[in-house]
């Protein structure tokens, strides 16, 4: 006789939460709750969240091989993800975003009526990862209705997924990691040159009056009132669109303050701090728009290596993938049997794709004859 699974009609992982903004400066590397942090920076430095993105988007698609093929395809292309977000590609997409971003990514399985209805991703900062009973058991605890933490209830219809955890505790390691303090030092650059610009901008002048010493008291602050009062003038004037002279007499000099101090070239410290905030990525630099070279692209060796990262990412989320399709194949009553075939990677340029492929072809030939 089929046991019948308890059904999960409502969402367990979709909650409300604030967005705090400000915590770069006082970022301490504690292994765990480091999501606020994470989670500025990419707010913070536009650049990183390019890195994050274009990883999702590099990962690409995948095709599933089973015996019911059709039904499976359809429901992976229809499924609902909420958010208004339909298919399995939304949700592979902001599960990896997660991923990236946090070290982990939690998902759910919404069943209802013994049917497979709905896969949504979660919120990893709402939820809290424990060790379970057994060495290999990992449980997923969450705020009920009073914001405390219990066991969520359906542990079965849970997925979780971490990226290169270590042994000291369940959490998994954000890509991240490591960039706050390089992140903290480019803030304090971008703000002191909009600081910089917002004062040499806005230009204010000395005017210094040097009165002969025929004049008595009485007759220097006289003169240097009203000259005061006509720089007033020319300066509105000026403010209005309208071109005005002014016209001293005596020893005047007009100065703009702070003409003299030099400002600090931000350009290589810049580079710099980019340089390493990239390298973290894997990503080469002008993939983020970033063309330090005029001769700047990818080699062969990048490509691999590249290729190597998105692999690597692919076999973290692909037993969450297999666990979806399997669960809809048996709540169908079909054989659970599937397999998860990726998509092609393409990184290389077409002609010298096939440049190579000539080669090799040419070079077995040779080898063929001989």
């Amino acid at each position: 006789m089929k046991k019948k699974t308890e059904a999960a009609a409502v969402a367990q992982l979709r909650l409300g939460s604030a967005h705090p903004f400000g915590a770069l400066r006082g970022y301490v590397p504690l292994g765990g709750g480091e999501e606020r942090i994470y989670r500025e920076l990419r707010a913070a430095v536009p650049v990183v969240d390019a890195a994050i993105l274009k990883l999702v988007r590099l990962c690409g698609g995948f095709q599933v091989r089973c015996r019911r093929e059709e039904g499976l395809r359809e429901f992976l292309r229809t499924v609902p993800c909420g958010r208004g977000q339909y298919g399995i590609d939304a949700f592979l997409s902001a599960y990896l975003d997660s991923l990236l971003t946090y070290g982990r990514a939690v998902g759910e399985l919404v069943v209802a009526g013994e049917r497979l209805r709905a896969v949504c991703w979660g919120d990893v900062t709402a939820l809290e990862v424990r060790e379970g009973a057994g060495a290999l058991e990992t449980e997923l605890w969450g705020p009920d209705d009073r914001g405390q933490l219990r066991k969520l209830p359906w542990q079965e219809l849970l997925l979780l997924t971490t990226l290169n955890p270590e042994p000291e505790h369940p959490y998994g390691v954000s890509l991240l990691r490591g960039m706050p303090f390089l992140a903290d030092i480019l803030m304090k650059i971008y703000n002191t040159i909009g600081v910089n610009w917002e004062r040499a901008g806005n230009v204010r002048y000395s005017v210094v009056c040097r009165p002969g010493e025929d004049l008595d008291p009485a007759q220097a602050r006289e003169r240097g009132s009203r000259m005061a009062s006509e720089w007033a003038r020319a300066m509105e004037d000026s403010k209005n669109g309208t071109v005005r002279d002014f016209v001293a007499v005596g020893d005047v000099e007009i100065k703009v303050i702070g003409s003299e101090s030099p400002i600090l070239d931000s350009e290589v410290p810049v580079r710099q701090i980019l340089e390493q905030l990239i390298a973290k990525t894997g990503l080469p630099p002008f993939l983020l728009g970033l063309s330090w070279s005029t001769t700047e692209r990818m080699s062969a060796q990048q490509a691999d290596l590249l290729t190597s990262e998105l692999w690597a990412l692919r076999r973290a989320v692909e037993p969450v993938i297999r666990k979806i399709c399997r669960t809809w194949l048996i709540l169908e009553g079909y054989d659970p049997a599937v397999e998860i075939v990726w998509d092609e990677i393409s990184l290389q340029d077409l002609a010298e794709t096939a440049r190579a492929e000539l080669y090799r072809a040419q070079a077995a030939k040779l080898k063929a004859e001989n």
